[in-house]
């Protein structure tokens, strides 16, 4: 961090959210703009991911170790199997970096992922929705506006290499969309009843099959 006295416009600032790709894989790229330049401090965005999308760790272990995104996840330990209904919601400190087609400009890219839903009534789609980041800001020990600027309880150093504690500030922005929406797969509850039929024919087909091979072609005592 630099020690600097920074006044933000914070009513200037704006934060996007996107998803990019399609399917249950995609990339959630956060842009930031601050009304002023941030002059060396750190900016972060902290996302609330809800049940039905999560970040894995251990691939976000391995992209930080090739410095291809720098970010913070909690808990750190999670169930990536787990369907939505049994999961939780979790928090993304993600660390942005400058955008060098504008001095006030952030931005940063991380992989996330959509879990499987309950089947649903009426409808082949679950929608998730992903609140609006909130905008952070470290800058060690400068002198931040107070009209723009509060503290924040954020548990986190001012980046993903430092483990020194930091206090951050989070200010007010107008994001360009209050929410994004992912829309998931789903089966239809209407069709469980022959998928369970289906499900039971193949298992005692393929377990006759595989009775009858070893019947025939193999050798007991």
């Amino acid at each position: 961090c630099v020690t600097l006295d920074v006044q933000a416009a914070c009513r200037d600032t704006t934060v996007t959210q996107e998803l990019l790709k399609e399917g249950f894989h995609r990339d959630l790229l956060v842009k930031v703009e601050l009304g002023e330049d941030a002059g060396g401090c750190a900016v972060a965005a902290q996302v609330r991911l809800p049940p039905g999308i999560y970040v894995d760790p251990y691939e976000l272990a391995t992209l930080q170790q090739h410095n291809l995104t720098k970010a913070v996840l909690f808990p750190d330990v999670i169930d990536v199997e787990a369907p939505e209904y049994l999961a939780r919601d979790l928090l993304l400190l993600l660390f942005l970096e400058p955008d060098a087609r504008c001095s006030r400009c952030f931005r940063a890219a991380v992989p996330v992922h959509a879990r499987y839903h309950r089947p649903a009534q009426g409808t082949e789609e679950a929608l998730v929705v992903l609140e609006s980041p909130e905008v952070l800001l470290c800058c060690c020990h400068s002198h931040l506006s107070a009209e723009c600027w509060k503290p924040a309880e954020v548990d986190a150093p001012c980046s993903s290499d430092n483990t020194s504690p930091c206090q951050w500030h989070s200010t007010k922005h107008s994001p360009a969309y209050k929410e994004s929406m992912l829309r998931v797969p789903v089966g239809l509850r209407e069709h469980n009843s022959l998928v369970c039929a289906l499900t039971l024919l193949t298992t005692v087909l393929c377990s006759g099959v595989i009775l009858a091979a070893a019947c025939k072609y193999g050798h007991f005592p």
